[in-house]
């Protein structure tokens, strides 16, 4: 492999020091290692199945969510206004369901693309003289009061959207959660546009919010850790928010929107952002902790940038 000096620097560097799989010792699983976990298979079994440690899968998945992240940030960093916008949150539980967590995801109505994601913790008491109560009651008496950090992730979601779609109406669908239109209207003022709908109708496909519905149901599909009484529930709330940067890139550039679509007509081509889907080698191609002068995935030969869309 040649190597290169910069000239202003005199540094040496080569092809591979551009690339995700850098200073990696099994490059070749990569792409299997993020299927795997974008399809709801855990940690040990995606192990058992490429003869790796645990462990490395564990290291793996770190990295190459890190990489998706980013990629999804580079991508999206300008989104298209006069688009219909559709939030939920979805409720699971690290370690154990004494102690739940939120999951606000926002997706874009027509494409169901993914904008983001965050992951908190929240406060919900079970009866008095139950004995999950009883549990909970020991739990913060050990650890403190659990916060309720449902607000500022809802707010989090809401200001990427903001950064995404700077000018224009926003216009904004989500339940009765009173939470929603005091956030939304400070973050949007004037720019607002909130509907709501009620969420205890039925969930079939004329219910405004079946995209975002359907969307959540898809993350429990495709990440094992939400799935309700599995083991493979997460252990800590970070961990359930890199997995969520994987899940997020594949349901954006590589899956298509709708199995009766094309298989390159993923969300992210209909928003006009990629002109094709990604497989999983071209996720795992490049590092993106560059920005805006990171190798765009469908660049093969390093030449375009995330910001000269590759045709």
């Amino acid at each position: 492999m040649p190597r290169f000096v910069c000239r202003s620097c005199r540094k040496t560097f080569s092809e591979q020091t551009f690339r995700h799989d850098y200073g990696d010792r099994r490059p070749d699983v990569n792409a299997r290692v993020f299927l795997l976990l974008s399809s709801g298979v855990g940690f040990r079994q995606t192990a058992r199945v490429l003869h790796l440690n645990a462990s490395s899968v564990q290291r793996k998945a770190r990295k190459i969510a890190r990489t998706c992240k980013l990629l999804h940030t580079n991508l999206s960093s300008r989104l298209e206004g006069g688009r219909c916008w559709l939030l939920d949150e979805e409720e699971t539980y690290e370690g154990a369901s004494i102690r739940p967590l939120t999951m606000p995801v926002l997706i874009e109505k027509d494409t169901w693309f993914v904008v983001d994601t965050a992951v908190g913790s929240i406060r919900r008491l079970a009866p008095l003289g139950t004995a999950r109560r009883t549990l909970q009651d020991r739990h913060e008496a050990e650890h403190g009061i659990r916060p309720d950090e449902s607000a500022a992730c809802v707010r989090a979601v809401l200001e990427t959207l903001a950064r995404k779609v700077p000018e224009g109406t926003v216009s904004l669908r989500s339940d009765k959660k009173s939470s929603y239109a005091t956030i939304a209207d400070s973050i949007f003022g004037q720019r607002l546009q909130h509907d709501t709908t009620a969420s205890d109708l039925v969930r079939h496909t004329h219910n405004p919010l079946f995209p975002i519905n359907t969307t959540l149901a898809m993350t429990r599909d495709n990440c094992g850790r939400l799935r309700r009484r599995s083991w493979l529930v997460t252990k800590l709330a970070c961990w359930l928010a890199t997995h969520l940067a994987i899940f997020t890139v594949y349901r954006n550039y590589v899956r298509r929107r709708f199995n009766r679509d094309k298989e390159a007509d993923t969300p992210a081509k209909f928003l006009g952002l990629l002109p094709r889907n990604l497989v999983a080698d071209e996720v795992l191609r490049w590092r993106q902790d560059w920005g805006e002068h990171s190798i765009h995935p469908l660049s093969f030969t390093a030449d375009r940038t995330v910001r000269q869309p590759a045709a």
